[in-house]
């Protein structure tokens, strides 16, 4: 199902002036990214965005001004006539007097912020990219370990929370425990954060509920993270580990995304926190092009060759 965001969440969370529109402030908003209307000024309408929020500049509204009255109303009505769901103007403009009759007739809200263009750009996209992103919900646990997303996922009861404990006792933090919402933010970038009810909250069995902030401070909770490692907690299995140099890599996809995942195998005495921190650090390692198998590998070629 489409996500929306209703303008009058734009309106409170940006700070924005109500010029028009204020009883249609309950429209929704669907299309992430905020669009600059250029060639749409200048009559070039074939790819017009529809559906998405139109930001109006100092470039913007100079141009406007600068226009006949009938050259005006063209361009302007070029764009509202595509009904827009709202219209934002930036840095404070004033004198807008021909949008605001426009906008009027048309019953789209006009807004005004005090940003400069630029900024408000990128903060309304990246507010409307994770807003109106697709999303599932997964069990297990989200921690930032060393500044890396981690899911971590596996069977109820197998130590996923106290897991979690212990990474942040060792100054990692805490993003979701038991219910993990995971956002499609591009082809290749899932975020992970919570869904609102636990946010900073975790559940430890024979303890009840942790809040982790009241009780570790604000490093330990971190709102959300991008998910770059998978780990999967298993129980111990004597016919099933192998100590080879490399483990292959494995892959899980959400919404077709796909991310590495390594299975990590759980047995009194184990330190699993360590070994995951090992191989967060790891996964690093490899981003960066090294690889200590390769490094072995090479190692034995020399003595052999010496």
């Amino acid at each position: 199902m489409e996500k929306e965001l209703d303008i009058n969440r734009i309106v409170r969370i940006f700070s924005l002036k109500v010029l028009t529109g204020e009883e249609f402030l309950d429209r929704k908003i669907t299309k992430a990214n905020a669009r600059r209307p250029g060639l749409e000024f200048t009559q070039f309408l074939d790819y017009f965005p529809m559906g998405h929020v139109q930001v109006l500049g100092v470039n913007e509204i100079q141009y406007l001004k600068r226009l006949s009255h009938e050259e005006r109303d063209e361009a302007v009505g070029n764009v509202v006539k595509y009904a827009p769901p709202c219209i934002i103007v930036t840095d404070g403009q004033e004198g807008l007097v021909y949008l605001t009759k426009y906008c009027k007739a048309r019953d789209i809200p006009l807004l005004v912020s005090e940003d400069a263009n630029y900024d408000f750009i990128s903060k309304i996209d990246n507010f409307l990219i994770k807003e109106l992103a697709p999303e599932i919900a997964v069990h297990g646990v989200c921690v930032n370990v060393f500044g890396i997303g981690v899911l971590v996922r596996g069977d109820s009861g197998v130590g996923k929370s106290e897991t979690a404990h212990s990474l942040i006792g060792r100054g990692h933090r805490l993003v979701a425990d038991d219910i993990v919402v995971l956002k499609k933010l591009s082809p290749r970038t899932l975020l992970g954060t919570h869904n609102g009810t636990n946010k900073e909250l975790l559940s430890l069995r024979s303890i009840g509920l942790l809040n982790v902030v009241r009780m570790y401070g604000r490093s330990a909770f971190q709102d959300e993270s991008r998910i770059a490692l998978e780990i999967e907690l298993t129980r111990w299995k004597d016919d099933e580990l192998y100590n080879e140099l490399e483990v292959e890599t494995k892959h899980t996809t959400y919404m077709d995304v796909k991310i590495p995942s390594i299975e990590i195998q759980l047995k009194p005495g184990r330190d699993v926190v360590g070994l995951i921190e090992a191989a967060v650090n790891n996964w690093y390692l490899k981003q960066q092009g090294y690889s200590a198998k390769d490094e072995f590998i090479k190692r034995i070629e020399e003595e052999i060759d010496s």
